[in-house]
């Protein structure tokens, strides 16, 4: 076929599945919205030799858009051969059968002739059923039929070639079968023309239809029908009654904006919207659908009587209508009325019912079951044969019915026998209600009266809203159930089912064949019999039929009249409504009872599934029916199974092993033993030991085969397997449930009325309630085991992934990899299913499960934001019924279902509320009723309390919930709730919440409700008292614990039910005090900014761990404070370096000016105006970060106290540079004597080069005499130099030092100093401290640290030691300062320096010796201090003295400066001029100024830009001390852990020195030196940049030589240190050609600038600073200002990034206590404690008194303001440092660790890559 074919493909884009191997429809799916530019541009391909365009409407006819400009667009330019209509294989839905009329409508009958349907597959074996499919649903025979029967299956994909070649094969053919004919433009038109013509026509007749679309009545004359007015058998009106259904139709779903029938997804509407967040007793058209599922949700059972604005405003405008009669004196009743014939003419509003039913068409398979399941709560009648609206197939929805229960009581002769049964397995009589004709009397609500009178189960005409227009209810079968309560006041004895059709069931055969078919008793409602009626035959079945019949003849007025055996007539006509109810109630129980007696037949719902010409919504939903199936493969497992052993036997991880590991977690957590470390290894090992007898369990087939199922299944797959598989768990279990509920209740009834007897002895009464007891507790276990649901297989799933990463090894069987477990359970949560936060049984958290999954949740969201909402109250108080009709939600409500433990459950915030509310979804946690009695001994008062904590402080709105008005039972969980408010107020959480007074009898009575607020108010303030004793808080009443409005976050509920259960319907009211609560709720989560997943997975772990420690508040570490304030450290850190950058800037240009004597003060206000930019910059950045911060919350309670931080270091670094650059002021005329004696001799030198050079001017072409005589002349100068100046000393610091000492200590023998010990590196000052005699020491306790007193000694506390140490490092860090203060550089040595160290030194020694100590230090003490620090510093004052001897020792000097002159004096041989002479000085004068500030420069960018990159120097101090510890594992050398330990100042400086050198070796070449050059050339620039504007000043102004250099020099003196005084004595005679001058410059500077580059390299640039000025230093200076408080009991050094900060000291971790050298009581080991262990026990330490470890802040002091939370973690870093060093700890203390053959091998099993791995986790 040479020819073009184009094609069309129309139908469900959920057939299709567009990708880049997709031969038809490529890889992009086309742009609904975009229809013009996406859709008609067609794909053009090749399939065996033909070129094919193929254009895709694929989904177009779901869509809302209008499509006739697309349309005519499509067939104006194309000639298209076939219009391919794509369907999903075995998925026949709704739209589908939608399509091909779509299609109709838009082009015409005549396009089916051009139809092929593509049956498209997922599998191969799915083609293979194409043919059975066909026969099986007779919607898709007819659908085939009407296409001519063509058509082909291909794959979803459309990627198989074979396929594609016979689908083009079929088209062509068909093509041809079309004698060659396409679907023409003009073929379009006549469509167009046809429409309107129908339309104009439908128009005229407009009152006709009017009447048509009425009910038919009967005339009260004859009883004839009235038939419509228009010729059936005409061509009009035959087009017109095909149409006319169908146009209303569309009609209804077009007034509520649903006009294609969109699907409703029940994701979408259970998401919070702002239309849920209001009350609606009115609405408009459009918003009908939102407010009735909205109320519906809310189990308002008013959802069905919503009024319409429109409907509203017709009412209103018709009352006030102004065509009426004013004159007051002519009133005649019988003249006016008649005039009025006519109301004004107003639309209808749409039926109720339409409403409902629209929702249902639209809805998708969870929506619908959801809506159906609400509408049963709400006592309604539900949908069981329900037409569709436009094929007219019979849909049987047996999917909606699967999640009701109907639970009803019975008596018989001796008990009352109770029930709960699933609806769908329910056995039951059935009664049968249908009608035929029209009949005046509503038979919908006859049928009500049978139920519930008070109550319109079924709607009928007489109900608010009803109207003659309704559409979709005609055919409609509804069912509803009668569940007795077991009380003589019942109408009928059991349960039974009736059955509504609605409509003519003379129109409605196959409905009407069903139900009579599976009635117990039929009911028949008709005006009277007539043999001639169309119904006649039907009737006389129906009576001929066994069963019983009941005929109510609406024109007839006898009672109850039997005809033939189980055959009655009753009249209606005229009657009392009651007394008919009673006589149709007395003939239907009869009927009944003999039913009853012949054991006939029953009606069970999911038998109407069997009925033929029906479709059964779950054989025709692929994933619906994939999910039973796999549901079902499980369920074969437990087949035969004893149900209280079911999950011992397949769900083994979440049994003993896991309840024993939780026992021994608590154990673990609330320790009191006194060895420590070992128990607690023991506990631990105990725990590993069960983790693996966990891993070891047989995973077992159930498990296996659930999670293959899960892993495999699509996600609709998988919603649909986990909803099977709760219902039929709950099919499975329910039976046995209900008998061991029975069987508690009895035995509990029991218990109870031995309580009651007086007359047995007590005795007696004990033994027999001890026996009760027991047997009370056994079956309590047994409902504990039988309890078996999706729920704890997600449990087991849990505990499989816990024992798998405890062990870090995939379970044997395990059909996955264990870590993929998490992201399993993550969908589902975002599918809707809740997660178990707290396991009820264990009363455990699994944290690690928990945090997995929300981990894995993060992965799929993103760190989404979540307000979570939590709730608390007694047991079976209306807790998950109240969240259930708050968000739509399906918590477990039903007596036996009670909720066990916590679930958290995701509600999604809607797009349009994310504008109004600060997150994306709501966290709703339900929980376990506190006073949980029934579930054996188990609940506590320590457990209500541990629950109410937890639930309490994970959310950010608690709803506490009251049930009824027992003064004692609110006051015994308000006195819970108030002391878990509490504790949140002392670890810094803000929780609120809203109390929910539920059952409340009278809540319309305002004074009731306000005196119950004030009795409220005072027994939670009275309960504040009570707690606060507990707690230890300062609090008098409630609000200085919460903030808490009584008038607004108290609620009160009405009664659930209106009436009594089982039949009663929710309370409106209650639904309205719903609605209030939403809105207040709104109002609390509007102010929220929520709270990110990280941090609820770092609270939940937090909250639990502190609960588990049981001292809540001394336990909890809040993560997401801890890691806010190190977020606001870091920025800290950022803010002031950035003062002291700014600062150092404002330094070096003042030293510039300070020693080119341009400025002779500084004053504070000059460098605080200096500052002023960068602190109002400062200042904005932390305005910003306070205010716009996510964690802006948490952030505020810092915010006052680091503004203060910020103006004190603002004052603090403008003072300290006042200070040194006032110094520098001051030794700058020190100074002035030595430059001046040092210009004074080169200048001579220069003229007396000068001089020789005249002598030797005709010899300049010889260099080799130049050379010579030069350096005769040179050797000369040089002696007679140094002559006239001493040259400056070599210096011993130590020698001096050491005369210093014998000077002070005369007796102490000469060789103390070559035995003196290094103060610093000592384990002990133990030897350094005697007795103070004049202190008492007394007590005595155990389980204390050593405290051991000697005759000639004295043993310090771990606390002395620290303080020793803190007050050795102090006067170390002090004499840095000194020294450095010195400026040693510039101005010598000097030996008073020593004396004034010493002194220093000294001083201090005897200040600390002054406080009250109970020793003292000993002379050794003084003189090994002075002589360690003497040695400490000696490096540094030497090697500063050698840069002054460099600098001005002349001998060092003029060596250095011989090249440079002896260049000038070449220069002078050679006769050049005066002004290229003194161009070669300025330069060779430049070359030290520039180098200097070349490399000064550099190294502050440097330090800049090594203060952002480098990993380990760019965060918080927390962030540097993990690299240090990091650096410290690396390089293994004790010696610097020695360092670490005891200076740890001295070590972090060291280890920025190791960095910074790292980093410049580095990063030279790339960084470093491309800076040097780049200031260089700046430099350069900025120097010829003066030189020319000297050169041009002095050329205009005609000025010499000396004006030029004073402009010059003044010129620079901001950038170097270069002045006209470093030329003074320069002969510059003759010097007057200024350009010359500059060409000059220009040359030397050039040559100048290449030397020093060439030099440039890793080694010189350390060289060539100053200290103050090298990167290392700049960075120490910085990040020394931190805390360097350490912990009283291990020494480790607080970790806070601000000196003096706020709140209290604490570390990430904290190191083994005997690394300090602390010893146990009584012996000479070393503690192996860890501080985190030991202040959870009763150990005691000693401060002077005895303390225990567990109240060690009452020791007051440094203890006092240390935190110290505990921590059971692994801590393997420190243990393997133990380990790797332990011979090395051992020589250095002269002690072993207390029982170290005991721990060893528990901590050898760290390795050294695990030690740096675990440091991640705590920084």
């Amino acid at each position: 076929m040479d020819r073009n074919l184009t094609i069309v493909l129309f139908g469900n884009s959920a057939a299709a599945q567009f990708q880049h191997d997709n031969i038809l429809l490529g890889e992009i799916q086309p742009n609904i919205e975009n229809v013009e530019t996406s859709r008609i541009v067609p794909l053009q391909i090749k399939i065996s030799g033909c070129h094919v365009s193929v254009i895709s409407l694929i989904g177009l006819h779901e869509t809302a858009l209008d499509l006739h400009p697309l349309t005519g667009q499509l067939v104006n330019e194309n000639e298209i051969i076939a219009f391919i209509f794509v369907v999903r294989l075995g998925q026949l839905t709704d739209a589908d059968k939608m399509g091909l009329e779509w299609l109709q409508r838009v082009f015409g009958d005549r396009v089916l002739q051009f139809v092929m349907i593509l049956f498209t597959y997922e599998n191969e074996e799915e083609s293979d059923s194409i043919i059975d499919d066909l026969k099986k649903n007779s919607a898709l025979e007819r659908l085939t039929e009407k296409c001519g029967g063509r058509y082909h299956t291909c794959s979803k994909n459309m990627n198989n070639q074979s396929e594609m070649r016979d689908l083009i094969n079929r088209i062509e053919h068909l093509f041809i079968e079309n004698k060659q004919q396409s679907y023409t433009s003009e073929m379009y038109k006549t469509v167009l023309r046809e429409r309107e013509d129908l339309q104009n026509r439908i128009t005229q007749n407009q009152p006709t239809i009017t009447e048509e679309s009425m009910e038919f009545t009967t005339t009260k004359e004859t009883g004839e029908r009235l038939e419509p007015k228009v010729d059936k058998h005409s061509e009009d009106g035959a087009r017109l009654n095909q149409s006319k259904g169908s146009e209303n139709i569309q009609q209804i779903f077009q007034r509520l904006h649903n006009k294609n029938q969109c699907k409703l997804r029940a994701a979408d509407v259970l998401q919070l919207t702002a239309h849920s967040l209001q009350y609606h007793e009115s609405c408009a058209e459009k918003d009908l659908i939102q407010t009735f599922l909205q109320k519906l949700l809310m189990m308002n059972y008013r959802a069905r009587y919503i009024k319409t604005n429109e409907t509203n405003k017709q009412r209103d405008g018709q009352q006030g209508s102004n065509d009426i009669f004013e004159d007051e004196n002519d009133v005649d009743i019988f003249n006016e009325m008649p005039l009025f014939t006519e109301g004004i003419s107003r639309k209808d509003a749409v039926h109720p019912m339409d409403v409902q039913m629209a929702v249902f068409h639209c809805a998708d398979s969870f929506l619908k079951q959801l809506m159906v399941t609400k509408l049963s709560q709400c006592q309604y009648a539900l949908p069981l044969l329900v037409p569709d609206p436009f094929t007219q197939e019979i849909e049987f929805p047996l999917w909606t019915f699967r999640q009701i229960n109907k639970s009803w009581k019975m008596k018989d002769a001796n008990n009352e026998i109770s029930q709960i049964q699933p609806v769908w397995k329910a056995k039951t009589p059935m009664v049968s209600f249908f009608r035929f004709g029209s009949v005046s009397l509503s038979k919908s609500q006859l049928m009500n009266s049978l139920i519930n009178e008070k109550h319109n189960t079924f709607f009928h005409r007489n109900c608010p809203g009803s109207s003659k227009t309704r559409v979709l209810m005609d055919g409609v079968v509804e069912i509803a159930w009668y569940c007795p309560s077991g009380k003589d006041t019942d109408k009928f004895s059991q349960c039974i089912s009736l059955c509504n059709l609605h409509g003519d069931a003379g129109d409605n055969e196959k409905q009407l064949q069903i139900l009579t078919g599976m009635a117990s008793v039929n009911v028949v409602i008709l005006p009277r019999l007539d043999r001639n009626d169309k119904s006649a035959a039907q009737m006389q079945n129906l009576y001929k039929d066994r069963k019983p019949l009941i005929c109510l003849f609406t024109e007839d007025e006898y009672s109850v009249i039997e005809t033939r055996k189980w055959k009655y007539k009753i009249g209606l006509k005229g009657r009392n409504q009651s007394d008919v109810s009673e006589e149709l109630i007395q003939t239907i129980n009869k009927c009944l009872s003999f039913l009853l007696s012949e054991s006939s037949s029953v009606f069970k719902l999911e038998d109407v599934s069997k009925q033929s010409g029906i479709r059964v919504d779950e054989d025709h939903d692929h994933d619906c029916r994939k999910g039973k199936e796999a549901a079902q493969q499980i369920m074969v497992l437990l087949k035969d199974k004893n149900l209280t052993e079911i999950k011992e036997s397949f769900l083994p991880c979440q049994g003993k092993p896991w309840h024993q590991w939780c026992e021994k977690n608590k154990e673990l957590h609330r320790f009191e033993g006194n060895e420590i470390e070992i128990e607690i290894n023991v506990i631990k090992q105990d725990m590993k030991k069960i983790r693996k007898q966990q891993h070891v369990l047989d995973t077992g087939e159930f498990m296996k085969l659930f999670i293959t199922e899960i892993n495999s299944q699509s996600p609709n797959e998988k919603v649909f397997f986990f909803k099977w598989l709760t219902i039929l768990l709950d099919e499975y279990t329910s039976a046995d449930l209900s008998a061991l509920h029975y069987k508690y209740d009895e035995k509990w009834s029991e218990v109870l009325k031995l309580k009651e007897k007086n007359e047995i002895i007590a005795q007696q009464i004990k033994t027999n309630f001890t026996d009760e007891q027991t047997e009370l507790d056994k079956i309590s276990e047994e409902l504990q085991a039988a309890t078996f649901g999706l729920e704890h297989i997600l449990r087991e799933i849990g505990q499989i992934y816990e024992s798998c990463k405890s062990v870090n090894k995939n379970k044997e069987g395990l059909p996955c990899d264990f870590s993929s477990l998490p992201s399993l359970a993550a969908e589902m949560m975002i599918s809707g299913f809740p997660l178990e936060l707290m396991d009820g049984d264990a009363a455990h958290v699994p944290v690690v499960w928990v945090t997995a999954v929300l981990h894995e949740l993060i992965q799929k969201l993103g760190d989404k934001k979540v307000f979570v909402l939590s709730v608390l109250g007694i047991q079976s108080s209306g807790k998950s019924t109240m969240l259930n009709a708050m968000f739509g939600l399906q918590f477990a409500v039903s007596a036996g279902r009670c909720t066990r433990g916590a679930f958290m459950q995701l509600v999604r915030v809607s797009e349009e509320m994310k504008k109004q509310l600060k997150f994306d979804y709501i966290l709703v946690v339900d929980t376990e009723g506190l006073h949980a009695l029934e579930l054996s001994g188990r609940s506590t008062r320590h457990q209500d309390n541990e629950m109410a904590t937890f639930v309490v402080g994970l959310g950010n709105l608690t709803l506490i919930n009251i049930f009824g008005e027992s003064p004692s039972e609110l006051q015994d969980i308000l006195q819970i709730v108030v002391q878990a408010f509490m504790r949140m107020k002392k670890v810094n959480l803000s929780p609120s919440c809203v109390f929910v007074h539920q059952n409340v009898s009278d809540v319309t009575a305002g004074e009731k409700n306000m005196d119950g607020r004030r009795r409220l108010q005072e027994t939670l303030d009275e309960m504040t008292k009570l707690a606060a004793k507990d707690e230890i808080c300062d609090a008098e009443c409630f609000s200085d614990v919460i903030t808490f409005d009584i008038r607004k976050d108290v609620k009160y509920f009405a009664q659930l039910w209106e009436g009594s259960p089982p039949m009663a319907p929710p309370n409106p009211s209650y639904c309205e005090n719903i609605q209030e609560l939403k809105e207040t709720f709104f109002s609390h989560a509007s102010k929220s900014d929520g709270l990110q997943l990280t941090c609820l997975k770092d609270r939940i772990n937090d909250l639990w761990e502190a609960l588990l420690n049981e001292r809540f508040v001394f336990s909890f570490r809040n993560s997401l404070e801890i890691a806010t304030y190190r977020k606001l450290e870091t920025e800290y850190s950022k803010w002031s370096w950035s003062l002291r950058r700014t600062m150092l800037d404002i330094e070096n240009k003042l030293y510039n000016n300070i020693e080119n004597e341009t400025i002779d003060e500084v004053s504070e206000s000059d460098l605080q105006e200096n500052l002023k930019g960068k602190i109002g910059e400062v200042e904005r950045l932390m305005s910003e970060f306070f205010d716009k911060d996510k964690d802006k919350d948490t952030l505020i309670q810092w915010k006052a106290s680091f503004d203060i931080k910020i103006k004190e270091l603002k004052e603090s670094i403008v003072r300290e540079t006042k200070k040194k650059l006032n110094v520098i002021l001051q030794q700058r005329d020190i100074k002035k004597k030595i430059d001046a004696q040092r210009t004074r001799h080169e200048n001579t030198l220069l003229e007396k080069s000068k001089e020789l050079a005249i002598k030797l001017k005709d010899k300049a072409n010889d260099e080799a005499i130049l050379k010579k005589e030069f350096d005769t002349f040179w050797k000369e100068c040089a002696n007679m130099i140094t002559r006239e100046t001493p040259a400056v000393k070599e210096i011993d610091v130590l020698k001096d030092m050491k005369q210093l000492l014998s000077d002070i200590y005369k007796s102490v023998p000469s060789d103390t100093w070559t035995e003196s010990r290094d103060i610093f590196s000592v384990p002990s000052y133990s030897d350094y401290v005697q007795l103070n005699k004049s202190s008492v020491i007394t007590g005595h306790a155990e389980n204390a640290f050593k405290l051991d007193k000697e005759k000639s000694g004295y043993t310090l506390s771990t606390e002395d030691e620290t303080q020793i140490r803190t007050l050795v490092n102090d006067i170390a860090q002090y004499a840095d300062n000194m020294i450095m203060s010195y400026n040693i550089t510039k101005m010598g040595y000097n030996k008073t320096y020593t004396q004034e160290l010493a002194g220093y030194i000294k001083a201090r020694v005897v200040d600390y010796e002054q406080g009250s100590r109970n020793y003292v230090f000993t002379k050794e003490f003084s003189m090994d201090l002075v002589i360690s620090i003497c040695k400490r510093e000696n490096r540094e004052i030497t090697d500063q003295h050698r840069r002054f001897r460099e600098a001005n020792d002349p001998v060092f000097y003029f060596e250095q400066k011989s090249e440079e002159y002896y260049s000038i004096f070449q220069k002078y041989c050679q006769g050049a001029t005066s002004a290229a002479i003194f161009g070669e000085i300025i330069c060779q004068k430049l070359k030290e100024p520039i180098q200097k500030s070349v490399y000064k420069d550099t190294a502050r960018d440097l330090t800049n830009e090594i203060r952002t990159n480098c990993e380990s120097l760019n965060g918080n101090r927390s962030k540097l001390e993990k690299h240090i510890l990091k650096s410290l594992a690396e390089q293994e050398d004790f010696g610097k852990y020695i360092t670490y330990f005891n200076n740890p100042r001295d070590h972090l400086k060291s280890f920025v020195r190791d960095e910074v050198s790292q980093y410049i070796t580095d990063k030279f070449e790339e960084s470093v030196q491309p800076k040097m050059k780049e200031k260089t050339k700046l430099l350069h620039q900025k120097i010829m940049e003066a030189v020319h504007r000297a050169t041009t000043l002095v050329n205009t102004t005609s000025g010499d030589v000396q004006k030029w250099l004073n402009h010059f020099t003044l010129q620079l003196s901001d950038l170097i240190i270069f002045s006209v005084k470093d030329l003074s004595g320069v002969s510059h005679e003759g010097v007057d050609d200024f350009k010359l001058l500059e060409d000059v410059i220009s040359v030397e500077l050039d040559s100048v600038s290449s030397e020093m580059q060439d030099k440039f390299s890793t080694k010189t640039f350390p060289v060539n600073l100053e200290q103050k000025d090298r990167p290392d230093e700049i960075l120490i200076d910085h990040l020394c200002q931190c805390c360097w408080v350490q912990c009283p009991f291990c020494a480790a050094t607080c970790t806070n990034t601000v000196e003096n900060h706020p709140g209290d000291h604490s570390v990430p971790f904290h190191r083994v206590n005997g690394l300090t050298g602390c010893c146990y009581e009584g012996t000479e080991c070393l503690s192996a404690d860890f501080c985190t262990s030991l202040v959870i026990t009763g150990k005691m330490f000693y401060t002077g008194q005895w303390i225990p470890c567990n109240e060690y802040r009452k020791a007051g002091n440094v203890y006092a303001k240390w935190s110290i939370t505990p921590d059971f973690s692994e801590l393997c870093y420190w243990k393997w440092f133990v380990y790797r060093f332990h011979e090395d700890v051992k020589e250095y203390f002269g002690k072993t660790f207390h029982m170290w053959r005991e721990i060893s091998y528990g901590w050898s099993q760290y390795s050294k890559d695990q030690a740096i791995a675990s440091l991640d986790k705590y920084i």
